[in-house]
């Protein structure tokens, strides 16, 4: 299982891109308050985001209510300022993966504090940062296949039943 966490995000569409990648992943939604938008009832449905029932999310008040509930022994802070490459980095059962809001990225201060745990995706030169619902996508997906996709649907119907055999 791969957690998500979303430190103040602020646009809907990136976190509704998100809750979906957690919903067809099995992955669980972490919400860090202040949120930029509404997740009522109401807002989601009048949304469209008919998939938000399949995912479990749950929401904190800020970063230290996050940490005293879950704790930091296996986290892993997506940044574009990191020394390492997501890929090198060692994704085992329960990871958090933790992303910042769309405008600001996570604080220095929380860089600093978990310096070896951040990561970033290689991107070229002047390039600022890949859309965060793309960045999510990516590491987790990463973490995922480095656990042997648990729990996911590998083959769809096209997949040759000799195909199948190999794995």
């Amino acid at each position: 299982m791969v957690n998500i966490v979303l430190v103040e995000p602020e646009i809907p569409m990136n976190t509704g891109n998100i809750a979906r990648t957690c919903a067809a992943t099995g992955s669980v939604l972490h919400l860090i308050k202040p949120l930029g938008f509404e997740i009522s009832d109401r807002a989601v449905k009048r949304a469209g985001l008919d998939y938000w029932h399949l995912v479990d999310i749950r929401v904190y008040e800020n970063l230290d209510d996050f940490f005293m509930k879950n704790g930091d022994g296996n986290i892993w802070l997506a940044s574009t300022k990191a020394p390492l490459i997501y890929s090198d980095a060692s994704f085992t059962d329960g990871a958090y993966l933790i992303f910042g809001k769309e405008t600001a990225g996570l604080s220095e201060s929380l860089r600093e504090k978990y310096r070896e745990r951040c990561i970033r995706l290689p991107m070229v030169g002047g390039a600022r940062s890949l859309n965060l619902a793309n960045s999510v996508a990516v590491i987790c997906y990463e973490a995922l296949r480095q656990q042997g996709f648990p729990n996911l649907q590998l083959y769809g119907e096209m997949v040759d039943s000799n195909l199948s055999n190999t794995k």
